[in-house]
């Protein structure tokens, strides 16, 4: 890229930089029913996932996902994204809301989870993951969203499984995938639904730091999302979105595009029936319990 829209995108990114309150607090605050925020005394927030029994994502819980991340990008000056399940960071996408569904209720999902990456990929303050427990798919594009990411091993596993269901990760998952661990190891990964090992995600960097416990994960996340909150703002902000920003265009340019695209794309009956046998999987195992 030349040097002139390289500049050009530096002035733009400094005058949309965040300017983080210096106000401290210590405060617990449901954003939502699925959702609970604490900010702690230093201005450090911890944004907790807590819709059982799997964090599944459905338009519900996304929104209020996504209310809760920008009100508090607003007044804290630092998030940890976590779960308040014991062992499932979060399951990703709730398939019930893809299976024959209405079609203006499925692209309120879609055009709802957009607004969410959207909100967690730019965040204007530090944010980091504190992975408890499985994050598959959706899961795992969260912790990705976010500035660091630290995982309970060794049992958990993460990454972008949407072809062992039928599916496909749309094109900014892909991007977000190829921006954390590289081209090849996304590509090998996206065709074979990988879920990697806690050591396994290491070693590719699609986590940071593997902990052995979730005291130790979100200590582990809460150091350096702290850490980064101590650099200047509109500094940090800035450089990371001059890694991020080709990849936020990608999708906010193309936003009713990519809904209408999925739309069609997932109510094929060829993506249908692998969901309707994956629901039908689930039903049989739960009877059995």
């Amino acid at each position: 890229m030349a040097l002139a829209p390289n500049m050009r995108l530096l002035g733009n990114l400094c005058k949309n930089a965040c300017k983080v309150s210096s106000a401290r607090f210590s405060v617990s605050s449901p954003a939502a029913g699925n959702v609970s925020v604490v900010t702690d005394d230093k201005g450090i927030a911890t944004v907790s996932m807590d819709k059982g029994p799997v964090n599944s994502l459905n338009t519900e819980l996304i929104q209020e996902l996504t209310s809760a991340i920008a009100t508090t990008s607003n007044s804290a000056k630092g998030i940890v994204l976590t779960s308040s399940l014991p062992s499932v960071f979060c399951a990703g996408l709730e398939i019930t809301e893809m299976y024959q569904p209405e079609q203006a209720k499925l692209e309120v999902f879609w055009g709802s989870l957009q607004d969410l990456w959207i909100e967690l990929y730019s965040c204007k303050v530090p944010t980091g993951a504190a992975i408890i427990g499985h994050s598959p798919a959706g899961g795992c594009l969260l912790a990705m969203c976010c500035d660091y990411r630290t995982m309970v091993g060794p049992k958990f596993t993460i990454g972008l499984n949407e072809t062992q269901l039928g599916i496909v990760a749309p094109f900014w998952f892909k991007d977000t995938m190829v921006n954390t661990i590289g081209q090849r190891q996304t590509e090998l990964a996206l065709m074979l639904g990988t879920l990697f090992n806690p050591k396994q995600a290491l070693s590719i960097g699609m986590v940071d730091q593997v902990v052995d416990n979730r005291e130790e994960c979100l200590a582990a996340t809460y150091k350096i999302v702290s850490q980064l909150s101590k650099i200047p703002s509109e500094a940090r902000h800035v450089s990371k979105m001059l890694m991020r920003q080709p990849t936020l265009d990608s999708l906010t340019s193309n936003k009713q595009e990519d809904i209408e695209y999925f739309a069609k794309f997932i109510q094929q009956p060829i993506i249908q029936k692998p969901m309707g046998m994956y629901l039908e999987a689930l039903k049989a195992k739960s009877k059995k319990k």
